[in-house]
């Protein structure tokens, strides 16, 4: 399973209705698992960004798909990154000439 990491800012729906965000979590865990995706974890933030999540997924369009289902609903956009484990960065290292 790949590991990614999503920050994530409200929309200005989503600030409006920034009351319901444990609700629309818990429907994101359930979209999640709809979509063989495991939810890590979800993070309330301060600062540049509102919410960071760790997810992991089988691949990249599983991810993308989960995310663009998500973005579609209009309460957050999100930037998201690969994210590599100690163990993933040795076998890369591995690799490099």
């Amino acid at each position: 399973m790949a590991t990614y990491l999503s920050l994530l800012n409200f929309t200005d729906k989503g600030i409006r209705e920034v009351k319901d965000t444990l609700k629309r979590t818990d429907a994101f865990k359930k979209m999640a698992k709809d979509h063989k995706v495991s939810v890590k974890e979800v993070l309330w933030l301060q600062g540049q960004y509102d919410i960071a999540t760790i997810i992991e997924a089988p691949d990249e369009a599983t991810a993308t798909a989960l995310l663009l289902s998500v973005a579609k609903l209009g309460n957050v956009r999100s930037q998201t990154l690969r994210a590599f484990t100690a163990a993933e960065l040795e076998n890369i290292l591995g690799k490099v000439a």
